[in-house]
């Protein structure tokens, strides 16, 4: 009998023990997952505000269409470029002596009569939109490729986990076994995973720090504070843009923006919640499994 009730069990391994097993083994997993992600996402020490450009700021603030804006207000707002009523960029003056990578390929494309709303995906503006990356993973404050692929491996021990629990949901049905608890155990368990592989910020603690502190000191340029764009300069509109997105380019010069294609966002206060994925919030690796009880034989929890 002692051996036909061995053989009965899934796998030979009783559903209370599997439960117990699986999720002692499943706490462990995320808690190595959820500390390794932490310290990718940690970054160096937050840089002084002061030492990060508009554009930068831009970038982490809400990625390369921020970054974009921020160029193309700047430029504007210097008299350097224009846009025809065909919604193409003009060039109408010079370039500043200290213009960056990604307003001289800005400026360059409006020379090439580049429509607004293509102006990102020219080769040029594309070149210098990796360089600014590029430049902010090096300091600690985006999230490159390396780093990104780095984030998307810790939960591939997750994903194990799972098959295994999947393996054996499908082993205790066949065998005519309870399975619920084991099935919310790996529910609870696929929804974290599916959080850890999807959203993958793309900015460090660092930059969470440094964009805090500048909207802190800028919340006069926000659109909702009609701020006089004239008194603060190309600057001034640099950051504007770079804090509070195309509100402020509509604010600044609502023709332009008009005719540029520029979507009007309605962000009075603040960055938009949807920029930018931060740091990223994470669940637990779920309440919903059974201890070592849950009736032995006929009431285990885990096939």
């Amino acid at each position: 009998m002692t051996g036909f009730a061995l053989d009965y069990d899934t796998w030979g391994v009783p559903g209370p023990t599997f439960i117990t097993l699986y999720l002692a083994a499943t706490v462990v997993a995320v808690a190595v997952v959820l500390i390794r992600r932490r310290a990718l996402l940690g970054g160096h020490a937050a840089p002084p505000a002061n030492q990060l450009s508009p554009q930068q700021v831009a970038y982490l603030n809400g990625g390369d269409d921020f970054a974009v804006w921020t160029s193309l207000g700047t430029l504007r707002s210097q008299g350097t470029i224009g846009v025809h009523p065909d919604h193409r960029l003009t060039a109408d003056g010079p370039l500043p002596p200290a213009a960056s990578q990604l307003d001289r390929a800005i400026h360059y494309a409006a020379t090439q009569r580049i429509r607004a709303r293509d102006v990102r995906r020219t080769e040029w503006v594309e070149r210098a939109l990796t360089e600014l990356r590029d430049g902010l993973d090096q300091r600690g404050l985006a999230i490159g490729p390396d780093r990104r692929a780095a984030l998307r491996h810790g939960p591939l021990l997750l994903v194990a986990l799972l098959v295994l629990g999947v393996v054996r949901i499908v082993a205790g049905l066949a065998n005519d076994r309870p399975v619920w608890y084991l099935v919310l155990t790996v529910l609870a368990l696929g929804t974290l995973t599916t959080v850890l592989l999807v959203r993958v910020p793309r900015r460090t603690r660092a930059a969470e720090v440094a964009l805090r502190t500048l909207r802190q000191r800028n919340r006069h340029l926000a659109p909702a504070s009609n701020p006089a764009y004239a008194t603060y300069g190309a600057a001034g509109v640099a950051m504007a843009v770079a804090l509070y997105g195309t509100a402020s380019l509509w604010a600044l010069d609502p023709a332009f923006a008009q005719q540029a294609e520029i979507q009007r966002e309605a962000m009075a206060s603040g960055a938009s919640s949807t920029a930018g994925c931060g740091g990223g919030s994470t669940a637990g690796a779920g309440d919903s499994g059974c201890g070592g009880g849950g009736g032995c034989g006929g009431g285990g929890c885990g096939g």
